[in-house]
């Protein structure tokens, strides 16, 4: 048989396509199948002791007894009692995933004298719970924005917060910096910088500190001149942007939707939380969604409540691939994880079945290919690392070890060789 193509014909649509492979390779390199926390819990940055997560553990157990206790909760939600006995040990046990020390709305513009004592503070006390043990498995802070009035304040603070936890010891593994209201790529271009002198004065390794951007205006969206902001700052950022975070509030406020209707549900946010979806599609980069204001406080009806909008929208958010949300109170824990651990449990047999059946080559009534396959595999694999399933349950059910399970779930790249470059 003879081709019509050749040798150099092949050179030269590689030539062609040359920016297009590099692109492809370090512009979507996929996720990386590392844990990504369920939420982060917002602190204002002066009120923060390592006791912290402990305490908000305690206080959200306390908050459930009074309901009733885990299986009235539960029953109330629509959930299994299985999946309390799950999140009574996570309360006990890591209740807080995900920390943020706010230096911004939740801290407010003070004396700088005042901040940067409250920054050095927060520096040796995250530090302090680092070594002891008693740290979430993130942590960070909030800084302010960099627009023109509070940008020297924000790099100040995390100067201070930074090479604070360096004088105390190398810097957490866990540690998030988190880069609020951004309305350009300029601003993100300008937190590379910082970082990049960061590394370079304390001799940190370049890359090291990667930082979160907070999507709270509409300019990242839709810019003036018509292009999609959120879409190129991904691109521009050197590989340092690890995630997304939707502001709820923030967001609302700037398109003038009225208070009562500021919701993580509204049609804006939808719209907002679809744009950024896309934009990280295979990037790599995490999403989170918002908060909801409404606290599980006040009357029992008012509590109820609460709890009962909290699950359904933290239920919401996991349906449409928002695996991470905002929480505000020690009682929004127990709905949270509720939610959560149900979403992952009510899936699992299903998910688990299908994943058998195509690794086995089982004949059934669904043929799933490849992509729904790692799709499958990323749902469990998602709910063994937030805790919600076992290994155990995993090889039982799926009949595959968990590192079989984590390879179909994020299948690694070829390397860069001079064969496949």
């Amino acid at each position: 048989m003879e081709f019509a193509l050749g040798f150099d014909d092949y050179a030269a649509i590689d030539s062609k396509l040359t920016d297009t492979d590099r692109l492809l390779r370090t512009g979507y390199p996929g996720d990386s199948g590392t844990r990504q926390p369920v939420h982060t819990v917002y602190v204002p940055a002066d009120r923060y002791q390592p006791s912290l997560p402990g305490d908000w553990g305690r206080e959200a157990l306390a908050a459930v007894e009074r309901a009733g206790g885990m299986g009235a909760l539960c029953a109330a939600l629509g959930v299994n009692d299985d999946v309390g006995t799950l999140v009574g040990a996570k309360l006990t046990t890591e209740p807080i995933e995900d920390l943020r020390l706010d230096f911004e709305d939740g801290y407010g513009n003070r004396p700088d004298d005042e901040e940067d004592a409250d920054a050095a503070r927060a520096a040796i006390a995250v530090a302090r719970a680092v070594r002891d043990g008693i740290a979430p498995p993130f942590i960070g802070i909030r800084f302010k924005c960099f627009e023109e009035p509070t940008r020297r304040r924000a790099l100040r603070t995390l100067d201070l917060f930074v090479g604070g936890l360096l004088a105390e010891g190398p810097l957490p593994e866990g540690l998030v910096l988190t880069l609020p209201k951004v309305s350009t790529v300029a601003q993100v271009e300008a937190m590379v910088f910082a970082c990049q002198r960061l590394e370079a004065v304390h001799g940190l390794p370049s890359g090291r500190l990667r930082f979160e951007v907070q999507m709270e205006t509409p300019q990242l969206i839709l810019a003036a001149d018509g292009t999609v902001p959120v879409a190129q700052l991904l691109h521009r950022a050197e590989g340092r942007v690890s995630a997304l975070h939707y502001g709820t509030y923030d967001y609302s406020d700037s398109l003038q939707i009225a208070a009562a209707y500021q919701s993580m549900e509204h049609p804006a946010a939808d719209y907002a939380k679809q744009v950024m979806q896309v934009a990280v599609a295979g990037t790599g980069v995490r999403l989170s969604d918002g908060s909801t204001n409404i606290l599980p406080v006040g009357s029992d009806d008012q509590v109820s409540a609460a709890w009962a909008l909290h699950a359904r929208l933290v239920r919401r958010s996991l349906e449409r691939g928002y695996y991470q949300g905002w929480d505000l109170h020690p009682a929004q824990l127990p709905s949270r994880f509720i939610a959560t651990y149900a979403f992952y449990r009510e899936g699992l047999s299903a998910a688990a079945t299908r994943l058998r059946n195509y690794v086995h080559r089982i004949e059934s009534s669904i043929l799933d290919e490849p992509a729904t396959a790692r799709a499958l595999a990323r749902f469990v694999h998602r709910g063994v690392l937030c805790g919600a399933v076992t290994e155990a349950e995993v090889n039982e059910l799926a009949g595959i070890s968990l590192p079989d399970l984590e390879a179909l779930a994020h299948p690694r790249k070829l390397p860069e060789t001079a064969e496949n470059i």
